[in-house]
């Protein structure tokens, strides 16, 4: 089953309809900018290349085969005995929606499209979220149910929150997060608002911890990427399932309420919100939330050893929205003595 995935099967016997809806979602999801995969299940075999051509010998000779023309691309594999849930898995990490065509058996969230004669699905059916006839308007009808439950599974993905310490400080002449203000690290304390927006909360970096905290795990910095990068690709390859709500810990104006409008802005098609300042400061990655499917993102950008998790902010999948006047401080962070004495943090 696919419980936080978005894997949702149109489904019915042979000759209801399922291409034809299917098309019709697919124009709308287009529109609205989601990438989709369609993955059809053949209970027999499938003949995606004309025998006797280059590629379909390649793979005939027990090769994979990869064809890549102007605009697009396609990869014919050998499954090399994985199951089909397991396929359909790796394409929802990297997907917005993968829609699923079928008669029975997959294990997923499905819309049963009824046959001639047929009342209802049949037992074996599985999954049914709804059953649709084909009287009225089946895709608008569709399209409200597919719209709902999209939703609904993109925001059931699970928020983790990691704090990022490490760095030099060297403009401030000592570790920032072990700081004071109030009577608490700066540690502690975005720790402590982190976790009113997180399930689960992570210290990524080195450096000493207050022993306050000495029950929140702690992640090193990979070691194959720089600054930030580093942490933030520890936190995602501890858990690469979550979506990650990232916090420096150099933010002493940081609120619940920053973190909430920050989060408001997940949704089906978002994989980051890196929010852009005003003035021109450009975006903030380190008040940021990443959805899981930004990090193959991440990866990539990673191994052309390009380290700046800015440079994420050019996908389109990514938002930069601006943050509210009321919430803009939290995304102020203090470098130098200079900045702590005209915050007047104390």
């Amino acid at each position: 089953m696919f419980v936080d995935l978005p894997v949702f099967g149109v489904f019915g016997a042979s000759g209801s309809g399922k291409t034809t809806l299917i098309e019709a979602l697919l124009a709308r999801l287009h529109a609205r900018g989601l990438g989709v995969a369609v993955a059809k299940i053949h209970a027999h075999g499938i003949e995606v290349d004309r025998p006797g051509k280059d590629s379909d010998r390649f793979f005939r000779a027990g090769a994979d085969s990869y064809l890549e023309g102007p605009d697009e691309a396609f990869l014919r594999t050998h499954l090399a005995g994985r199951d089909p849930a397991a396929r359909l898995r790796d394409l929802a990490r990297r997907c917005d929606l993968v829609l699923v065509e079928g008669r029975k058996r997959i294990a997923c969230d499905k819309l049963w499209l009824l046959g001639e004669g047929e009342a209802e699905p049949p037992p074996e059916a599985g999954d049914v979220v709804a059953a649709l006839g084909r009287t009225g308007d089946r895709a608008e009808k569709a399209w409200t149910l597919l719209n709902e439950w999209l939703a609904r599974r993109w925001l059931g993905t699970p928020v983790y929150g990691g704090v990022l310490i490490g760095g030099k400080s060297a403009r401030m002449g000592r570790p920032k997060h072990l700081m004071e203000s109030g009577g608490k690290t700066w540690l502690e304390r975005a720790v402590h608002v982190v976790r009113g927006g997180a399930e689960r909360v992570v210290i990524v970096g080195a450096g000493d911890v207050p022993a306050a905290l000495g029950g929140i795990a702690r992640l090193p910095d990979v070691p194959d990427a720089e600054g930030p990068m580093a942490g933030l690709l520890a936190a995602m390859r501890w858990a690469p399932h979550a979506s990650w709500l990232v916090s420096a810990c150099d933010l002493p104006a940081l609120t619940e309420g920053a973190l909430k409008w920050l989060l408001s802005s997940r949704a089906p098609g978002v994989w980051a919100t890196l929010p852009r300042l005003p003035g021109g400061a450009g975006v903030e990655p380190l008040l940021a939330h990443y959805d899981f499917r930004a990090g193959p993102l991440l990866e990539n950008l990673a191994a052309e050893g390009r380290y700046s998790l800015s440079l994420l902010a050019e996908h389109p999948k990514v938002a930069s929205p601006a943050p509210p006047a009321e919430f803009a401080t939290a995304w102020e962070n203090v470098n130098t003595p200079d900045d702590l004495a005209r915050r007047r943090i104390v």
